[in-house]
């Protein structure tokens, strides 16, 4: 459960901000969006290598 403290006279908008925030850090939508579709485990794992070999490719480039 997120608990976000509001202040007395806080802004009402700010307080909304930092609860979206904290909802963010918790990966709960990323999640939800994972599940509404199975992927089998070697599909995940080729995007996985993907992205792995992208980051590299990047990383070498920063060099």
């Amino acid at each position: 459960m997120i608990i976000v403290p509001v202040k007395e006279g806080q802004n009402i908008e700010r307080s909304l901000k930092q609860f979206k925030r904290k909802f963010e850090k918790t990966g709960v939508m990323k999640e939800v969006r994972s599940r509404q579709a199975y992927t089998k485990q070697s599909v995940a794992l080729r995007d996985q290598k993907i992205k792995a070999i992208y980051v590299q490719k990047l990383r070498e480039a920063e060099d």
